[in-house]
């Protein structure tokens, strides 16, 4: 996995057909996604229960790119190694989700995933400042985690302060929670490179009639990129 800034799409498979996941996670890919991001719900973090490392093992032969892993869930560390042996190139645990965010962060890295730090609407920049050495990606709520299909809570001061705080450390910024054109090129202009999107990847389409994924994605691309 290369570090660069570019605005990658990574569509949540929360919003594709249970049913058909492999032929999802293909189909996204071939029309255009960057990464594929994966939401780890466990109904008492967050309000869902979603899926677990044996569905993101199931669906690793079929994704050709990076395996973007959320982790909703709480306590993290004992699932870290079980979300690695089953493929996430990058494990994101809620900096609210336990109290040593330090060691879990270090647990991931160890078990040979990239890092992934997420912070809800209500927690401020400054709760990862002294994670930045050992991150590889913060993730910015701007939605309350839990359930897809939210309404975008605009959170660019925090994204903004985050881009300053990072300088020129190999982090990515990314934004999960409401992503469409109107919001992309928002949080885009304030420093986010990764964009999470769900039904706003996934309407109009399915495996059988993939065209509308592709068109979703570069509509949402092309909204980010044009404040660059």
């Amino acid at each position: 996995m290369s570090f660069d800034r570019s605005i990658k799409i990574a569509p949540s498979i929360l919003a594709a057909d249970f049913a058909n996941f492999g032929a999802e996670c293909a189909a996204i890919e071939a029309e255009g996604a960057d990464w594929v991001h994966v939401d780890v719900m466990d109904g008492h973090f967050v309000p869902n229960i979603t899926f677990g490392p044996a569905t993101c093992a199931a669906i690793r032969p079929h994704i050709k790119g990076v395996m973007d892993v959320h982790l909703m869930i709480s306590p993290v560390d004992s699932y870290i190694d079980a979300f690695a042996d089953a493929g996430a190139d990058v494990i994101t645990a809620h900096v609210e989700a336990g109290p040593h965010i330090h060691r879990t962060l270090q647990a991931i890295r160890g078990a040979g995933a990239k890092a992934g730090v997420a912070l809800n609407p209500g927690t401020p920049a400054e709760s990862v400042e002294h994670l930045l050495d050992m991150t590889d990606l913060i993730c910015v709520m701007t939605v309350n985690p839990g359930f897809g299909g939210q309404k975008f809570i605009d959170m660019t001061t925090k994204i903004e302060k985050l881009r300053q705080m990072i300088g020129d450390r190999p982090i990515h910024i990314e934004i999960d929670g409401g992503v469409d054109p109107k919001t992309a090129p928002i949080v885009a202009a304030a420093g986010a490179d990764v964009l999470v999107a769900g039904s706003a990847v996934f309407r109009g389409g399915s495996v059988q009639n993939p065209a509308p994924y592709g068109e979703n994605i570069r509509a949402i691309r092309a909204a980010a990129q044009s404040v660059l």
